[in-house]
């Protein structure tokens, strides 16, 4: 039988993260190519302890249907903690408890956006978000980027060519996959371009607690005076991924919308989740805990800089994050990127991600690949980044 399928779907690739993960089932593959959190970040005996204590004291409510906006507790915990932060206005704005906060994105595109309407992207960005806007038609542009974060005056051109624009998706904080973070000076600009097209702001800060190293920034949301900022939130790298908590602060109107579209989609995050995360956040010493994974990541990002300085051709630049899980390289212009990452997993066993699989259309061009420090052990990283330079001495020079 031959398949139709819907135009929503139909443009849909497999991410090329996913597909360049499957070299890693090689055990000699030393996999840079992973997003997930160290294997010793996971806190195993506080999640144990809190799942013996939830299935013997609550295990009706752990196992029932909840409410669509989330567990009540987790949410009211969750506002008091962005309050503290600025990023929440009890009298204008809500919150809802999301499935990962992937979903944030999914259901603000699909809230807001008609096929056809703009979305602006960082490019690069990541590529789950992309695949969620491009499943509703929307007419994605991507805007470059440079040190400092989101280029304002190609931003600026960009809105004035796309006057039907919704969204302005951005990560702020350590992004996904450059390692960036965005200056405050920038984070001001590009709000007030928001305000003179009278378009909104996706803030997605799924790393912003893993700063190992400079000063944090304040959120794009607590500059928000008019109700444009959404900001997404998660517990996938601070907890664990496979949980699925997230969670979205937006104008309560948006929220209410929001909470319509999650009905269609999954009718609520589930409870265990929800609940293991409310008392690992409220039990526990949480902000030690925070303490402890900047501690892991901080010394991973530095045995892979330094790695890098030691090994690799002084014609690859590559940038230094301040926290999150990742770091951005970049070829010399003219490069064949593609074909060092083959040669990288099929004659090194060095998997990395090409930088093509997060830029916003198939037609730009990128020379840059993602590494993470996350997952690999130290004797892992070590290794790898000696081989990886060593094939990149062998090309460059």
């Amino acid at each position: 039988m031959n398949y139709s399928f819907s135009e929503k779907v139909s443009h849909l690739q497999a991410s090329a993260i996913r597909e360049i993960l499957k070299f890693t089932s090689d055990p000699e593959v030393i996999s840079f190519a992973a997003g997930n959190p160290a294997p010793e970040a996971f806190p195993i005996d506080e999640v144990r302890r809190i799942s013996a204590k939830l299935f013997e004291e609550e295990p009706i409510n752990v196992l029932q249907y909840g409410i669509t906006e989330g567990y009540t507790p987790l949410r009211d915990l969750m506002k008091e903690r962005m309050l503290a932060q600025g990023n929440f206005k009890p009298d204008s704005e809500d919150l809802i408890i999301t499935s990962g906060a992937q979903q944030v994105m999914e259901l603000a595109c699909k809230s807001l956006c008609n096929p056809g309407d703009t979305l602006i992207a960082e490019a690069p960005s990541f590529i789950g978000s992309l695949n969620a806007f491009k499943s509703y038609n929307v007419n994605l542009v991507g805007v470059p980027m440079d040190d400092d974060g989101m280029d304002p005056a190609a931003l600026e051109a960009t809105l004035k060519a796309n006057p039907n624009t919704k969204l302005i998706y951005l990560i702020p904080n350590f992004q996904n996959p450059t390692g960036r973070t965005t200056t405050l000076g920038r984070r001001r600009e590009l709000y007030a371009l928001a305000q003179k097209y009278n378009t909104m702001i996706l803030e997605d800060n799924p790393y912003g607690d893993l700063r190992f190293a400079g000063e944090d920034v304040p959120s794009i949301k607590s500059m928000d005076t008019d109700g444009r900022v959404i900001y997404a939130g998660s517990f996938s790298k601070v907890l664990a991924p496979g949980i699925r908590v997230g969670y979205g602060i937006a104008p309560k109107e948006v929220i209410q919308k929001m909470v319509v579209c999650k009905q269609v989609s999954d009718v609520q995050s589930n409870n265990f989740g929800q609940m293991l995360a409310y008392h690992f956040v409220h039990d526990t010493d949480f902000d030690a805990h925070l303490a402890g994974l900047r501690a892991i990541y901080k010394q991973k990002a530095e045995r892979m800089m330094r790695g890098m300085e030691a090994h690799f051709s002084d014609k690859i630049a590559f940038t230094r994050p301040q926290g999150g899980l990742f770091l951005w390289c970049t070829l010399p212009d003219g490069s064949d990127m593609m074909g060092f990452c083959k040669r990288a997993v099929a004659e090194k066993k060095i998997a990395v991600v090409p930088g093509s699989a997060f830029m916003v259309s198939e037609d730009d061009v990128t020379y840059s690949f993602r590494m993470n420090y996350s997952t690999p052990t130290d004797e892992a990283i070590d290794r790898g980044v000696e081989i990886l330079g060593g094939l990149t001495r062998e090309m460059f020079g």
